[in-house]
């Protein structure tokens, strides 16, 4: 089952590779600042919700714990409160600590078991939602510098161009204004004869 900040990479990679080419350009792409705006704006507001959602996976550690912590000490006090009605005489009193150190030991036990399980567990989600989270700040930023390239390239791309618009326009005004002098010298030459 995918996320739906993987389902927003993808839409947004699909729509690169469907945008059409400049033309005279086999690298550059044409792309709709509205259409990838909405898709960036829309995963930048999912980010919160799915770190939010392992959040409260890794947190549930915590209730796990105190489970096992409850349970542990339900089983003391049914160890402590059997020792208790075992405790008559000297005989059913030996039995007693016996069995009630037994119990003890293996309540103890279990209840190590119990929140070594849920250590790992907890510690297992949390490496896999930060593992997860990772991978899409990864996706994230990879599309955004390929952004950045491309816009940049299209910014250099437009000075150049605007730059060689601008020369051309200072040279043919510079030949105009020296044809126009040449011509007033060749009109002032004629006259004088």
């Amino acid at each position: 089952m995918s996320s739906r900040i993987e389902q927003i990479i993808d839409e947004i990679e699909e729509y690169i590779d469907n945008c059409k080419f400049q033309p005279l350009s086999t690298t550059k792409i044409i792309v709709n600042k509205d259409q990838i705006d909405e898709l960036l704006r829309e995963l930048r507001m999912k980010t919160p919700e799915e770190i939010k959602r392992y959040q409260k996976i890794i947190d549930n550690k915590d209730a796990i714990l105190a489970d096992a912590q409850t349970k542990a000490d339900t089983m003391i006090q049914e160890a402590k409160a059997k020792t208790d009605e075992l405790v008559s005489d000297h005989e059913i009193m030996q039995q007693a600590y016996a069995q009630a150190n037994e119990i003890v030991a293996a309540a103890t036990e279990q209840a190590q078991q119990i929140i070594d399980s849920a250590t790992e567990d907890a510690n297992q989600l949390r490496m896999g939602a930060m593992g997860y989270a990772d991978d899409l700040m990864a996706k994230v930023e990879n599309m955004i510098g390929h952004a950045l390239d491309n816009y940049t390239s299209k910014y250099d791309s437009l000075v150049n161009s605007l730059q060689e618009s601008y020369d051309m326009v200072r040279n043919d005004r510079e030949e105009l204004r020296i044809q126009d002098e040449t011509e007033a010298e060749f009109a002032q030459a004629m006259d004088e004869e």
